[in-house]
């Protein structure tokens, strides 16, 4: 009797490209690059990365980026089960990691839906890597017990985040707040964080496009945040960083200090 061997599911490896700088790709991130036929690519991925695919690679831009039109979720699926159907070799690659705000669930849920096999590669998320450039860890026994990621944008027609619960959980617990997509919405965070009994004077920073040529950092208090970000010009991609850990890292005490002085008006290159 002849056994058979059932067939290889066509397979989709959703990747992290981490921050920016392809130096923080992980080691299989880079040899899946290096292998695909098909590159489905996020608008945030740095463009260095892309250098390591081989010259006949297929980069599809796919991009998704606050206020710009973006591809439509359910035309990406579409492409990667087209394409891995094909028998190419398709990466879905994504900024920071596919499951911190990347959609990456979603996109799993579809490709096995639709019956193919999916690899999912983590990489460095903004939220941890952005202010490690600049020295700020997002938690410190000294001054940090724990840890928050949260949106600052609400789904089409869905409730924003829970800001008064989460400024008393900081408060009680020496908690870290790391906001993504939040800087267009920063004053009106601000303001709900401090109802929700975050004092006002708690340090806060905004890191946009950590890890490449155009990183910076702007330190203040919750309250002079946002007029910080409108004064200096923040944008996405950026988070925002608020609570006590900032004094665990020389470059934001120095910023603190300033902004006691002259609240909202610390920026930092």
């Amino acid at each position: 009797m002849t056994v058979t061997a059932p067939a290889a599911l066509p397979t989709v490896w959703l990747v992290g490209a981490g921050p920016g700088d392809p130096e923080l790709l992980t080691l299989r991130a880079a040899r899946l690059l290096g292998a695909a036929d098909v590159v489905l690519c996020d608008d945030l991925v740095d463009r260095r990365v892309l250098a390591l695919l081989k010259p006949e690679a297929r980069v599809l831009a796919v991009g998704k980026r606050g206020g710009c039109v973006s591809t439509e979720q359910a035309f990406i699926h579409q492409l990667m089960v087209r394409e891995a159907r094909a028998g190419r070799r398709v990466v879905r690659l994504k900024g920071g990691d596919p499951f911190v705000f990347g959609r990456g669930g979603e996109e799993v849920d579809a490709l096995r839906e639709a019956g193919l096999d999916v690899q999912v590669v983590p990489g460095l998320s903004a939220g941890v890597a952005g202010p490690a450039a600049f020295g700020i860890p997002v938690t410190d026994r000294r001054h940090a017990r724990g840890l928050v990621l949260v949106t600052g944008h609400a789904q089409d027609g869905g409730a924003g985040p829970d800001w008064p619960s989460l400024a008393a959980a900081a408060r009680a617990s020496a908690l870290t707040l790391v906001v993504y997509m939040g800087v267009a919405r920063s004053a009106a965070i601000a303001r709900a964080l401090i109802d929700g009994g975050l004092p006002a004077d708690t340090p806060a920073a905004v890191v946009q496009a950590a890890h490449t040529e155009a990183q910076r950092l702007g330190v203040s208090t919750l309250a002079g945040l946002p007029a910080l970000i409108a004064r200096e010009g923040f944008a996405s991609p950026a988070v925002l960083v608020i609570g006590e850990v900032l004094h665990a890292a020389a470059l934001a005490r120095e910023a603190l200090a300033g902004a006691a002085a002259e609240p909202g008006l610390r920026r930092l290159g």
